[in-house]
């Protein structure tokens, strides 16, 4: 699939580039462990999250879009020293950090506290993508250790193409202070077809159930068997 990123002119080597997901797992995911000792079993050695494949395909799903500058946090305080090109006739703003006011979220049931200010990070891309396809826009996946929770959010990338999307966000750890690089992931993007879902529940038969036996057991042999076998890629 051909995901197209454009900037407007004098941006192209001024920003940082959205990057396949798959190219920016976190350095948490690299420094752990493969094995560590569980005291809740006694003392045995278990395998760590770093062997769960759907763990890992969920944070290289996509593309990453970057936070276009360094940000500063103190005080509750954002700020940034970033001088941004200025495209004549054009009404975009240079700010990498927007804001909504609180009361937009009125009634929304997520952690937003009195006077407290809903953060837009700037996109200074837009993207198009195939006929038929839209774009999930959503915090980065398993992403727990970033100081802030992007909302979810699907465009139709393949209509709206020449419009920037960006990420409201709300800040979820108040304690935080420091900086966020320029980079940071602040969005995860990934295509997703647009088709009508026809939704069918049923019964195992008995074709199914020795299917579904087989996998069982077939797990309880070898703990790597999804990766091995049904993975795509791994045949």
């Amino acid at each position: 699939m051909r995901l197209t990123f454009r900037c407007l002119p004098g941006f192209e080597d001024f920003l940082p580039k959205p990057v396949p997901a798959r190219k920016g797992l976190p350095e948490w995911l690299k420094d752990m462990p493969s094995t560590a000792v569980s005291e809740t079993l006694g003392g045995v050695e278990v395998r760590t999250l770093k062997h769960c494949p759907p763990l890992i395909d969920a944070l290289s799903a996509g593309v990453l879009m970057p936070l276009a500058a360094d940000v500063t946090v103190k005080d509750g305080e954002l700020s940034w020293d970033w001088e941004a090109p200025r495209v004549p006739g054009l009404r975009h703003t240079r700010s990498p950090i927007g804001l909504h006011v609180p009361e937009q979220a009125t009634g929304v049931p997520l952690p937003v506290h009195p006077g407290q200010f809903v953060v837009k990070f700037t996109s200074f891309w837009t993207l198009e993508v195939p006929d038929g396809w839209s774009v999930l826009f959503l915090h980065p996946l398993n992403r727990e250790d970033l100081p802030f929770r992007t909302l979810a959010g699907l465009v139709d990338c393949d209509r709206f193409t020449d419009g920037f999307v960006h990420f409201p966000a709300l800040w979820t750890n108040p304690g935080f202070e420091g900086v966020l690089k320029r980079g940071t992931p602040v969005a995860q993007a990934i295509p997703v077809p647009r088709a009508a879902l026809e939704i069918v529940t049923e019964v195992m038969d008995e074709t199914r159930l020795d299917a579904h036996r087989a996998v069982e057991d077939g797990l309880a042999e070898d703990p790597g068997l999804y990766r091995k076998t049904f993975r795509v890629g791994s045949a």
